[in-house]
């Protein structure tokens, strides 16, 4: 049976231009929470797209005309663009930015338009919820507790900030937070560019912009990153692999705050914050000579570590593994099964993840769906699914844990903790009430004096 996404509380802005599309896009949306927006001539309200979801529609008129300039606005407001043109035009890529692939005829249909348009929409509340829930800065620990009041304090400072961390421990969340948190750029775009990944010989065009017709198929102008993150924050990620020439380049721009495009003799303002990020040891580079000490020192007016999986611990690592397999399964779906059980957690939270948030995010995925699949905790099939990952092999291979002395321990809280357990069930929540403790507090209890699933509550040895 075919399904629709529901489309409700939706802004449409469209760019008509010649068109006449406005009244077209009204009527076909009439029986929906929709709400029309005659974009040409309308100032477009930041605070607003945040709050609601927001998709363009423009005519590629409005392109000829030179009243828009393409990639501007998905760039500036981050929202997806619909773009409208007569058929014969369709996927040219002279009208066309290559990465739009949401096109639609100038005699569109009703059912062609809520189609595409519902499809957007399904697309946005999925990343919606993994912004909001998988991705969010789970910090119940203590060491990321503590970057995040790093972060408020250097938030709201205009200058750069050098963020450190392993691969995939959620370096773009903390910029993205520094971005969010700033009262000036904050309101402004957030341009996150991977170093990375920029081909041989674009750097200038991707991050200075050209002027029309600067060079073969330069159809139209175009903005470059600098332009795009104007009044609101630059991400470099990956900063440690950008090659010494474009590390010249860059430092100039910050240095001088102006732009020129390619095939322009006018340099323009900018102004942004700029946030960079590397799991590379910096310094290390400049004494090896693969990295100006002059953009390091420039970059790294504040510099902010991002803590890995590891020191994060147990705590986090449970917390967000249920924030990703909630947002895979559905947080109703998933409200109406019995609690995780309690041997996931344990696993879980022995795991070793080379890859960090990535990589639990990943196992976590595979056990959302399965969840949602099967509607419920498949024990057996869950319990393949950890055996066969890397995690657990990782454990695998480690070698033995050191002889613990016990000696040192508060035997008597220990064994009052395995009597709590046994008598809940060996159930963290409701051993954690029954103690009158948080379940952090527990956890850390379980941890330190080393207690296993199902240990007897008696009969323990030295």
């Amino acid at each position: 049976m075919r399904t629709t996404t529901p489309i409700e509380e939706l802004d449409l802005y469209v760019w008509e231009g010649k068109a006449d599309i406005v009244e077209r896009v009204a009527r076909c949306m009439s029986s929906l929470d929709v709400e029309v927006i005659r974009a040409d001539d309308t100032a477009v309200s930041p605070q607003r797209i945040a709050a609601r979801a927001s998709i363009a529609i423009v005519s590629v008129s409005v392109i000829d005309t030179g009243a828009l300039v393409l990639r501007d606005w998905q760039a500036t407001h981050g929202m997806p663009v619909i773009w409208v043109g007569a058929a014969p035009r369709d996927n040219d890529p002279a009208m066309y930015p290559a990465e739009y692939s949401h096109i639609l005829p100038l005699d569109f249909t009703c059912a062609e338009l809520r189609g595409l348009v519902s499809k957007l929409v399904a697309q946005l509340r999925a990343h919606s919820a993994e912004t909001a829930g998988a991705d969010m800065l789970v910090a119940e620990s203590e060491s990321m507790r503590a970057l995040l009041r790093e972060v408020e304090t250097f938030a709201d400072c205009d200058t750069s900030v050098l963020v450190h961390g392993e691969t995939g421990t959620g370096k773009e969340r903390v910029a993205e937070l520094l971005h969010r948190k700033h009262a000036r750029y904050g309101t402004g775009p957030f341009v996150a560019v991977n170093c990375g990944a920029i081909p041989d010989g674009l750097f200038e065009s991707l991050f200075f912009g050209h002027a029309k017709g600067s060079f073969t198929g330069a159809a139209l102008a175009h903005k470059g990153y600098f332009e795009q993150a104007d009044g609101g924050t630059l991400f470099l990620d990956e900063i440690g692999d950008l090659p010494l020439y474009q590390q010249v380049k860059l430092l100039r721009v910050l240095e001088d705050g102006t732009v020129t495009r390619i095939g322009s003799a006018t340099p323009l303002k900018v102004d942004f914050r700029l946030v960079a990020a590397t799991n590379r040891q910096l310094p290390q580079l400049v004494k090896e000579g693969n990295f100006r000490a002059d953009l390091y020192y420039r970059l790294a007016v504040i510099e902010l570590i991002v803590p890995s999986l590891e020191e994060r611990g147990a705590v986090d690592k449970i917390a967000l593994f249920k924030a990703f397999v909630a947002s895979v399964v559905g947080s109703e779906r998933l409200g109406a099964l019995p609690e995780l059980p309690y041997w996931l957690a344990d696993q879980v939270a022995a795991m070793r993840f080379p890859g960090n948030v990535r990589e639990l995010r990943n196992l976590a995925e595979r056990v959302g769906v399965t969840v949602r699949q099967m509607g419920n905790w498949d024990l057996p099939r869950l319990r393949r699914l950890l055996a066969g990952s890397s995690g657990v092999q990782a454990v695998a291979t480690e070698p033995a844990a050191p002889v613990v002395d016990r000696s040192k321990w508060d035997m008597a809280e220990r064994s009052r903790l395995l009597a709590a357990l046994d008598a809940n069930g060996w159930r963290r929540k409701d051993t954690a009430q029954y103690l009158g403790i948080s379940r952090k507090v527990l956890w850390e209890k379980i941890r330190k004096y080393q207690i296993f699933d199902e240990e007897p509550a008696t009969g323990e040895s030295e």
